[in-house]
């Protein structure tokens, strides 16, 4: 099974505040602002990155990482044989992603998405 990266999610109460940490201080830059959701990226390694996040346009729960795998599918079908507590059912959302989320045995919230562009 393909992982294409991971991502921590941090939870922010203030994204502006904590976007000009991370890009004045530690250098990553813009890649992607949702409004609600900031994906930064170093800009020797496009692949290192971090995203900022107030709270989830479409689940009632907040993820702390979030995996882009190859076949989300077959990760969700993964996840519901094992029993795993699906919070955030599988979802083509919006902006071009279908994910759903999972909680891990110690309590992590995991955003598992794949492109759907990247979708065969």
């Amino acid at each position: 099974m393909k992982i294409r990266r991971s991502v921590p999610d941090i939870h922010t109460r203030d994204l502006d505040a904590s976007r000009s940490f991370y890009t004045g201080v530690l250098g990553f830059e813009l890649g992607m602002d949702l409004g609600w959701i900031v994906g930064l990226c170093s800009p020797d390694n496009p692949t290192a990155q971090i995203q900022l996040i107030t709270a989830d346009a479409t689940a009632t729960v907040v993820p702390q990482i979030s995996v882009e795998v190859g076949d989300v599918d077959e990760i969700h079908r993964r996840a519901r044989d094992a029993s795993c507590e699906i919070v955030h059912p599988l979802t083509d959302e919006p902006w071009g992603v279908r994910r759903f989320f999972v909680r891990d045995p110690n309590g992590v919230v995991v955003n598992v998405m794949q492109h759907m562009a990247e979708r065969s």
